[in-house]
Protein backbone atom coordinates (compact mmCIF):
# COMPACT_ATOMS: atom_id res chain seq x y z
CA UNK A 1 0.00 0.00 0.00
CA UNK A 2 1.03 3.52 -0.93
CA UNK A 3 -0.85 5.07 1.61
CA UNK A 4 0.81 4.65 4.80
CA UNK A 5 -1.89 6.44 7.47
CA UNK A 6 -4.60 8.20 6.41
CA UNK A 7 -6.79 9.93 8.89
CA UNK A 8 -9.00 12.99 9.89
CA UNK A 9 -9.04 15.39 12.96
CA UNK A 10 -10.58 18.51 14.09
CA UNK A 11 -9.58 21.58 16.51
CA UNK A 12 -11.71 21.28 19.94
CA UNK A 13 -13.13 25.18 19.98
CA UNK A 14 -14.21 24.69 24.30
CA UNK A 15 -12.57 22.53 27.18
CA UNK A 16 -15.75 20.35 26.40
CA UNK A 17 -15.01 19.36 22.86
CA UNK A 18 -18.41 20.28 22.21
CA UNK A 19 -20.39 22.14 19.16
CA UNK A 20 -23.62 23.77 19.21
CA UNK A 21 -25.82 25.39 16.12
CA UNK A 22 -23.85 27.67 13.81
CA UNK A 23 -20.46 27.01 15.07
CA UNK A 24 -17.30 25.92 12.52
CA UNK A 25 -15.51 23.32 12.96
CA UNK A 26 -12.16 23.20 11.52
CA UNK A 27 -9.71 20.69 11.02
CA UNK A 28 -7.76 18.56 8.52
CA UNK A 29 -6.84 15.36 6.79
CA UNK A 30 -3.83 13.75 7.18
CA UNK A 31 -1.99 11.60 4.45
CA UNK A 32 1.00 9.32 4.92
CA UNK A 33 2.71 8.32 1.61
CA UNK A 34 5.46 5.60 1.69
CA UNK A 35 6.36 6.83 -2.33
CA UNK A 36 5.58 9.06 -4.77
CA UNK A 37 1.82 8.31 -5.67
CA UNK A 38 -1.59 9.48 -7.79
CA UNK A 39 -4.71 10.11 -6.12
CA UNK A 40 -7.67 10.87 -8.60
CA UNK A 41 -9.98 12.53 -5.58
CA UNK A 42 -10.06 13.46 -1.94
CA UNK A 43 -13.57 14.42 -0.50
CA UNK A 44 -14.63 15.56 3.10
CA UNK A 45 -17.93 14.71 4.23
CA UNK A 46 -19.73 16.46 7.30
CA UNK A 47 -23.42 14.70 8.23
CA UNK A 48 -25.96 14.24 11.21
CA UNK A 49 -28.18 11.43 11.47
CA UNK A 50 -30.57 9.88 13.49
CA UNK A 51 -31.05 5.87 13.14
CA UNK A 52 -33.40 3.90 15.44
CA UNK A 53 -33.47 -0.29 15.35
CA UNK A 54 -36.15 -2.05 17.63
CA UNK A 55 -36.54 -5.49 17.66
CA UNK A 56 -38.00 -7.78 19.37
CA UNK A 57 -35.38 -10.12 21.47
CA UNK A 58 -36.27 -13.81 22.01
CA UNK A 59 -32.81 -15.35 22.62
CA UNK A 60 -31.29 -14.80 19.11
CA UNK A 61 -29.57 -12.19 16.88
CA UNK A 62 -31.04 -10.75 14.38
CA UNK A 63 -29.07 -9.88 11.25
CA UNK A 64 -29.32 -7.32 9.08
CA UNK A 65 -30.97 -9.90 6.42
CA UNK A 66 -33.66 -11.29 9.25
CA UNK A 67 -36.09 -8.83 8.10
CA UNK A 68 -39.28 -9.82 9.74
CA UNK A 69 -42.18 -8.46 11.62
CA UNK A 70 -39.69 -8.70 14.76
CA UNK A 71 -37.20 -6.20 13.32
CA UNK A 72 -37.49 -2.67 11.86
CA UNK A 73 -35.09 0.19 11.10
CA UNK A 74 -35.72 3.89 10.43
CA UNK A 75 -33.15 6.79 9.23
CA UNK A 76 -33.03 10.53 9.54
CA UNK A 77 -30.89 12.42 7.64
CA UNK A 78 -30.40 15.92 8.88
CA UNK A 79 -27.48 17.00 6.88
CA UNK A 80 -24.52 16.39 4.83
CA UNK A 81 -22.12 19.42 3.72
CA UNK A 82 -19.72 18.27 1.13
CA UNK A 83 -16.20 19.64 -0.10
CA UNK A 84 -13.91 18.47 -3.42
CA UNK A 85 -10.19 18.67 -1.41
CA UNK A 86 -8.46 17.46 -4.72
CA UNK A 87 -11.15 17.26 -7.72
CA UNK A 88 -11.82 14.55 -9.75
CA UNK A 89 -11.06 15.70 -13.15
CA UNK A 90 -8.50 17.69 -12.26
CA UNK A 91 -5.53 16.80 -14.48
CA UNK A 92 -6.13 14.42 -16.02
CA UNK A 93 -8.24 12.87 -13.11
CA UNK A 94 -4.77 12.16 -10.51
CA UNK A 95 -2.82 14.54 -8.53
CA UNK A 96 0.98 13.18 -7.88
CA UNK A 97 1.66 13.67 -3.96
CA UNK A 98 5.54 13.49 -2.85
CA UNK A 99 6.39 10.70 -0.51
CA UNK A 100 5.79 11.82 2.85
CA UNK A 101 3.50 13.64 4.49
CA UNK A 102 0.36 15.87 3.38
CA UNK A 103 -1.85 17.61 5.29
CA UNK A 104 -5.31 19.16 3.61
CA UNK A 105 -7.20 21.75 5.87
CA UNK A 106 -11.07 21.93 6.00
CA UNK A 107 -13.43 24.00 7.55
CA UNK A 108 -17.16 23.69 7.48
CA UNK A 109 -20.00 25.46 9.45
CA UNK A 110 -22.75 23.80 11.30
CA UNK A 111 -26.31 24.79 10.13
CA UNK A 112 -28.06 27.11 12.87
CA UNK A 113 -31.06 25.12 12.39
CA UNK A 114 -33.29 24.25 15.31
CA UNK A 115 -34.16 20.88 13.75
CA UNK A 116 -31.16 18.88 14.24
CA UNK A 117 -30.97 16.86 17.73
CA UNK A 118 -28.05 16.62 19.56
CA UNK A 119 -25.80 13.49 19.77
CA UNK A 120 -26.85 10.60 21.44
CA UNK A 121 -26.23 6.76 21.80
CA UNK A 122 -28.37 4.05 23.12
CA UNK A 123 -28.47 0.40 22.19
CA UNK A 124 -31.78 1.14 20.24
CA UNK A 125 -30.90 4.02 18.59
CA UNK A 126 -28.13 6.89 17.77
CA UNK A 127 -27.79 10.87 16.78
CA UNK A 128 -24.61 11.07 15.54
CA UNK A 129 -22.45 13.69 14.04
CA UNK A 130 -19.44 13.04 11.78
CA UNK A 131 -16.22 14.09 9.77
CA UNK A 132 -15.44 11.86 7.17
CA UNK A 133 -12.80 11.60 4.40
CA UNK A 134 -12.88 9.86 1.42
CA UNK A 135 -9.13 8.94 -1.07
CA UNK A 136 -9.58 7.51 -4.48
CA UNK A 137 -6.93 6.55 -5.81
CA UNK A 138 -8.45 4.59 -8.58
CA UNK A 139 -11.41 2.71 -9.27
CA UNK A 140 -11.14 -0.03 -7.64
CA UNK A 141 -8.80 1.56 -4.46
CA UNK A 142 -10.39 3.84 -2.14
CA UNK A 143 -9.73 4.81 1.70
CA UNK A 144 -12.31 6.23 4.33
CA UNK A 145 -11.42 7.81 7.64
CA UNK A 146 -14.33 9.40 9.67
CA UNK A 147 -14.77 10.49 13.31
CA UNK A 148 -17.37 12.07 15.83
CA UNK A 149 -17.90 15.62 17.26
CA UNK A 150 -20.53 16.28 19.96
CA UNK A 151 -23.39 18.44 18.97
CA UNK A 152 -25.69 19.67 21.67
CA UNK A 153 -29.00 21.91 20.25
CA UNK A 154 -29.47 25.28 21.85
CA UNK A 155 -32.25 25.02 23.94
CA UNK A 156 -34.95 28.29 23.44
CA UNK A 157 -38.13 29.52 23.91
CA UNK A 158 -39.84 31.55 26.72
CA UNK A 159 -41.82 28.26 27.76
CA UNK A 160 -38.41 27.33 29.52
CA UNK A 161 -38.55 30.18 32.20
CA UNK A 162 -42.41 29.99 32.72
CA UNK A 163 -43.34 28.95 36.29
CA UNK A 164 -45.40 25.54 36.02
CA UNK A 165 -48.31 24.72 38.53
CA UNK A 166 -50.69 21.86 38.75
CA UNK A 167 -53.01 21.06 41.61
CA UNK A 168 -55.28 17.76 42.40
CA UNK A 169 -57.27 16.62 45.50
CA UNK A 170 -58.51 13.33 46.78
CA UNK A 171 -61.88 12.62 49.10
CA UNK A 172 -60.41 9.91 51.68
CA UNK A 173 -63.19 6.73 50.68
CA UNK A 174 -61.58 4.46 54.12
CA UNK A 175 -61.85 7.22 56.36
CA UNK A 176 -63.04 11.47 56.12
CA UNK A 177 -62.38 14.53 55.19
CA UNK A 178 -60.33 15.65 51.22
CA UNK A 179 -56.49 16.09 50.71
CA UNK A 180 -55.22 18.75 48.43
CA UNK A 181 -52.03 19.36 46.64
CA UNK A 182 -50.72 22.33 45.14
CA UNK A 183 -47.28 22.00 42.92
CA UNK A 184 -45.24 24.81 42.20
CA UNK A 185 -41.86 25.26 39.88
CA UNK A 186 -40.21 28.52 39.34
CA UNK A 187 -39.83 27.16 35.48
CA UNK A 188 -39.30 24.04 33.47
CA UNK A 189 -36.06 24.53 31.81
CA UNK A 190 -32.58 23.84 33.56
CA UNK A 191 -28.82 23.60 33.05
CA UNK A 192 -26.79 20.59 35.03
CA UNK A 193 -26.21 21.46 38.10
CA UNK A 194 -28.60 24.07 38.61
CA UNK A 195 -31.11 23.34 41.72
CA UNK A 196 -34.79 22.54 41.39
CA UNK A 197 -36.92 24.15 43.75
CA UNK A 198 -40.24 22.01 44.42
CA UNK A 199 -42.77 24.36 46.34
CA UNK A 200 -45.90 21.94 47.43
CA UNK A 201 -48.70 23.46 49.46
CA UNK A 202 -50.70 20.32 51.20
CA UNK A 203 -54.15 20.78 52.83
CA UNK A 204 -54.80 18.04 54.68
CA UNK A 205 -58.46 17.82 56.00
CA UNK A 206 -58.16 14.43 56.64
CA UNK A 207 -58.25 11.42 59.12
CA UNK A 208 -55.34 10.12 57.51
CA UNK A 209 -51.25 11.63 58.00
CA UNK A 210 -49.52 12.13 54.92
CA UNK A 211 -46.12 12.52 53.59
CA UNK A 212 -45.05 14.20 49.97
CA UNK A 213 -42.52 12.14 47.79
CA UNK A 214 -39.99 13.33 45.01
CA UNK A 215 -38.97 11.47 41.92
CA UNK A 216 -36.70 12.80 39.04
CA UNK A 217 -36.69 9.99 36.26
CA UNK A 218 -35.81 10.22 32.60
CA UNK A 219 -37.83 8.73 29.33
CA UNK A 220 -36.13 7.47 26.72
CA UNK A 221 -38.34 6.83 23.45
CA UNK A 222 -37.95 5.18 20.46
CA UNK A 223 -40.74 5.26 17.70
CA UNK A 224 -41.25 2.84 15.11
CA UNK A 225 -44.30 2.19 12.58
CA UNK A 226 -47.59 0.23 15.09
CA UNK A 227 -44.69 -0.36 17.59
CA UNK A 228 -42.27 1.51 20.15
CA UNK A 229 -39.75 1.42 22.80
CA UNK A 230 -40.15 3.40 26.15
CA UNK A 231 -37.40 3.41 28.60
CA UNK A 232 -38.04 4.68 31.95
CA UNK A 233 -35.28 5.25 34.65
CA UNK A 234 -35.16 7.01 37.84
CA UNK A 235 -32.43 9.63 38.78
CA UNK A 236 -33.14 11.13 42.27
CA UNK A 237 -35.71 10.25 44.81
CA UNK A 238 -36.78 12.44 47.77
CA UNK A 239 -39.34 12.49 50.77
CA UNK A 240 -40.10 14.67 53.36
CA UNK A 241 -41.72 14.13 56.81
CA UNK A 242 -44.86 12.98 57.77
CA UNK A 243 -48.02 15.82 57.82
CA UNK A 244 -50.65 14.50 60.52
CA UNK A 245 -54.28 14.09 60.07
CA UNK A 246 -56.21 17.37 60.39
CA UNK A 247 -53.16 19.63 60.19
CA UNK A 248 -54.94 22.06 57.58
CA UNK A 249 -52.53 23.82 55.54
CA UNK A 250 -48.90 22.98 55.24
CA UNK A 251 -45.86 24.08 52.78
CA UNK A 252 -43.27 21.79 51.60
CA UNK A 253 -39.86 23.47 50.21
CA UNK A 254 -38.03 20.13 48.25
CA UNK A 255 -34.28 21.60 46.16
CA UNK A 256 -32.89 18.95 44.34
CA UNK A 257 -29.94 19.57 42.37
CA UNK A 258 -29.69 18.51 38.02
CA UNK A 259 -26.61 15.80 37.98
CA UNK A 260 -23.90 17.18 35.78
CA UNK A 261 -23.79 13.92 34.07
CA UNK A 262 -27.32 14.23 32.63
CA UNK A 263 -27.67 14.11 28.76
CA UNK A 264 -29.54 17.82 27.36
CA UNK A 265 -32.99 17.08 26.43
CA UNK A 266 -33.79 16.09 23.20
CA UNK A 267 -37.11 17.45 21.91
CA UNK A 268 -36.83 17.76 18.40
CA UNK A 269 -36.20 14.01 16.93
CA UNK A 270 -38.81 12.07 15.42
CA UNK A 271 -37.13 8.88 15.69
CA UNK A 272 -35.75 9.23 18.99
CA UNK A 273 -36.96 11.72 22.20
CA UNK A 274 -35.27 12.03 25.35
CA UNK A 275 -37.17 13.73 28.15
CA UNK A 276 -37.39 14.17 31.78
CA UNK A 277 -40.15 14.08 34.74
CA UNK A 278 -40.82 15.83 37.92
CA UNK A 279 -43.06 13.61 39.74
CA UNK A 280 -44.63 14.14 42.85
CA UNK A 281 -46.77 12.11 44.95
CA UNK A 282 -48.48 12.37 48.18
CA UNK A 283 -48.44 9.11 49.97
CA UNK A 284 -51.96 8.07 51.93
CA UNK A 285 -52.11 5.23 53.58
CA UNK A 286 -54.95 2.66 52.41
CA UNK A 287 -55.47 5.02 49.52
CA UNK A 288 -54.54 5.95 45.97
CA UNK A 289 -51.55 8.33 46.02
CA UNK A 290 -52.42 11.38 44.68
CA UNK A 291 -50.17 12.59 41.74
CA UNK A 292 -48.69 15.15 39.85
CA UNK A 293 -46.27 14.95 37.16
CA UNK A 294 -44.06 18.24 35.75
CA UNK A 295 -41.99 18.41 32.64
CA UNK A 296 -38.48 19.63 33.29
CA UNK A 297 -35.75 20.27 30.37
CA UNK A 298 -32.25 19.61 30.76
CA UNK A 299 -30.38 22.35 28.54
CA UNK A 300 -27.08 22.27 27.80
CA UNK A 301 -24.12 24.14 29.24
CA UNK A 302 -22.91 26.01 26.14
CA UNK A 303 -20.02 28.00 27.86
CA UNK A 304 -17.32 29.15 25.74
CA UNK A 305 -14.78 29.43 28.85
CA UNK A 306 -11.54 27.54 29.01
CA UNK A 307 -11.42 27.31 25.13
CA UNK A 308 -8.83 25.30 23.62
CA UNK A 309 -8.98 26.32 19.90
CA UNK A 310 -6.18 24.92 18.23
CA UNK A 311 -5.51 21.55 20.10
CA UNK A 312 -6.24 18.64 18.00
CA UNK A 313 -8.76 16.53 18.56
CA UNK A 314 -10.63 13.20 17.43
CA UNK A 315 -12.83 11.43 19.28
CA UNK A 316 -16.68 10.27 19.23
CA UNK A 317 -19.72 12.04 20.40
CA UNK A 318 -19.66 8.83 23.47
CA UNK A 319 -20.58 10.18 27.25
CA UNK A 320 -17.72 12.34 28.70
CA UNK A 321 -17.03 9.42 31.02
CA UNK A 322 -16.14 7.26 27.91
CA UNK A 323 -12.55 6.93 26.47
CA UNK A 324 -12.02 8.05 22.88
CA UNK A 325 -11.30 6.58 19.59
CA UNK A 326 -8.67 7.93 18.08
CA UNK A 327 -9.65 8.95 14.05
CA UNK A 328 -8.64 6.12 11.64
CA UNK A 329 -9.65 3.78 8.80
CA UNK A 330 -11.21 0.99 10.81
CA UNK A 331 -14.16 2.19 12.51
CA UNK A 332 -14.77 2.01 15.83
CA UNK A 333 -17.56 -0.19 17.79
CA UNK A 334 -21.10 2.33 18.56
CA UNK A 335 -21.05 2.68 22.11
CA UNK A 336 -24.15 2.22 24.80
CA UNK A 337 -25.49 3.66 27.49
CA UNK A 338 -27.39 0.05 28.50
CA UNK A 339 -25.58 -2.73 30.15
CA UNK A 340 -24.64 -5.97 28.28
CA UNK A 341 -27.28 -8.06 28.96
CA UNK A 342 -28.62 -6.70 25.83
CA UNK A 343 -27.37 -7.65 22.43
CA UNK A 344 -25.35 -5.93 20.68
CA UNK A 345 -26.49 -4.67 17.24
CA UNK A 346 -24.03 -3.14 14.97
CA UNK A 347 -25.56 -0.04 13.36
CA UNK A 348 -23.02 0.28 10.35
CA UNK A 349 -21.92 3.53 8.57
CA UNK A 350 -24.04 6.43 9.80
Amino acid sequence: MTIKHFKIEYDAINSRNIFTNGDTINGRIILEASKKTKIQSLVFIAKGKALVRLVNYYGDIISREDVTDDYFQDKLKYYRIKQDIVKEGEQDGREVIEKGRHVFPFSFKIPNSRKIPSSFSSIFGQIVHTLKAELKQSKKLRRKAKTHFTFMGTARGSRLMARQHESVNKNIVLGSGKVTMDVHTRRSGYKQGEVLRVKVEIQNLSSRSVKAKFVLYEIKTFFGPNRGKIQKHEIQKEKSDAIESQSGQTTVIKEMIIPRELSPSILNCSLIRLEYMLKVYLEIPCETDLVVKLPIVIIPELSREGSTSGCSRSQTFASRNQPAWMSQSMEPPPSYEESAMYPLYPFGDL
